[in-house]
């Protein structure tokens, strides 16, 4: 195993590694996750099914990939304390994880290590930010990986690829659910539609593809006037022109389409000092950072107040027990899409290779596509189904809406998954 000032790969087979501190990891600019990726030898006796996490573990968006070693860490371990892959005389199941860094070329040079350095890989999972799984998949689609995603954007499931599952609902997919029931919510709370909307959102692949279908046919079809339109490049250096031009155009309500804890933060900063809070403009964001606990920490309770997040899933209504142990396991204050939907890859990559009954990845890919189930793994994902179509999207995957209610990212949509009411800032 190689190591260089820009990556950090390791093996796990069993075992935690401890949650970095929240607070920790903010003071380090959330660049220090490749700190809590410490190598530690993995074990050599008997069988093992390889798995991998290629997410980023440095950089302005390693919070993200250390949450989504939480959820992997947690599922290796309890596989593995229950019996490992019974099929193969109960083999351990061994992560190995990669970091995608903070570039598309990093996240692609990880991907080639990756396929070198294990040929016996099963499957694997990442690399959060959409244009880094672009990138990623390229290589693993060569070499036949099954690679399941959380990632949103379209592009990932529209190259003719075999071996890519997606299990969020694609962006253009958000984009079309999204408006109507931000739309039905202000309603609900106000008695009336939103006519003016304000649009802000990074140039990255995730939030181009979910901002195209809005720009091009949503708005129209719900009678919404875009009164601010503006795209930047991730990271932000300075949001004052931004909010500036959102204070000018008085949208009646924010679509803030953000990757990363920073620039999220900039923002909402800049958004109270222009009196511009949760209190006056109601605002919308998307993916799972917009959950992360320490927005709420940095920000503080009062601006955060109101803000929500389209996501894929979260740890709400159904995932109780679920969500108590990985608390219990991170010290995290709750379950995140991140951990929880890289503990589904996990669980997903076992039963496949349960059902295969063999450690091979042609064998295991061949089982996942052959996937109607709706219990066991399939209740890890809103909808309860597990199913993808022949593009290798996951066949009924819902949007879930989560809310900063009190100091915490709470789930208030779909029903099935809410746990509290959304409420609809006051403008």
């Amino acid at each position: 195993m190689t190591k260089d000032s820009t990556k950090t790969d390791t093996i796990i087979r069993a075992g935690s590694v401890p949650a970095m501190p929240r607070r920790a990891a903010l003071a380090l600019g959330l660049g220090a996750g490749a700190a809590a990726v410490g190598a530690r030898p993995a074990r050599a006796q008997g069988q093992t099914v390889k798995v991998a996490l290629l997410a980023p573990m440095s950089g302005p968006w390693a919070r993200q990939g250390q949450m989504m070693r939480l959820g992997a860490d947690m599922a290796i371990d309890e596989i593995n304390q229950s019996g490992g892959v019974r099929a193969l005389g109960g083999a351990q199941m061994e992560l190995v994880v990669f970091d995608a860094g903070d570039s598309t070329e990093k996240a692609k040079n990880a991907a080639q290590r990756m396929v070198a350095q294990h040929p016996d890989l099963v499957g694997g999972t990442g690399a959060w930010l959409s244009s880094f799984t672009l990138a990623v998949t390229e290589v693993t689609e060569r070499a036949e990986i099954p690679w399941m995603t959380l990632s949103y954007s379209d592009a990932i499931t529209n190259r003719g690829f075999r071996y890519v599952f997606q299990m969020s609902p694609t962006a253009d997919d958000q984009a079309s659910k999204a408006l109507p029931t931000i739309l039905n919510l202000a309603k609900a709370a106000t008695g009336k539609q939103p006519t003016t909307i304000g649009l802000i959102a990074g140039n990255d692949a995730s939030a181009v593809s979910f901002m195209r279908p809005i720009r091009e046919t949503e708005l129209a079809k719900h009678h919404l006037r875009a009164v601010v339109d503006e795209t930047y490049t991730p990271p932000l250096s300075d949001a004052t022109s931004i909010v500036q031009r959102v204070r000018n155009g008085r949208p009646e309500f924010l679509l803030c389409i953000t990757s990363n804890v920073p620039d999220t933060k900039l923002l909402m900063d800049k958004f109270a000092e222009y009196r511009l809070g949760g209190d006056r403009l109601p605002k919308v964001g998307n993916g799972g950072a917009l959950g992360a606990p320490e927005l709420g920490e940095v920000v503080g309770a009062n601006i955060i107040q109101g803000l929500m997040g389209i996501v894929a899933n979260w740890g709400g209504k159904g995932q109780e027990e679920l969500a108590q142990r990985f608390t219990a396991r991170t010290g995290e204050p709750w379950l995140n899409q991140d951990s929880l939907m890289t503990y589904a890859d996990m669980m997903i990559l076992r039963e496949a290779t349960e059902r295969a009954g063999v450690a091979d990845r042609r064998k295991v890919a061949d089982q996942i596509r052959a996937f109607d189930l709706t219990d066991g793994v399939a209740l890890l994902s809103p909808g309860g189904r597990l199913k993808f179509d022949e593009k290798g999207r996951r066949v009924g995957a819902e949007l879930v809406i989560i809310q900063w209610q009190s100091g915490r990212a709470v789930s208030v949509f779909p029903p099935s998954v809410a746990t509290h009411t959304a409420i609809w800032p006051s403008t």
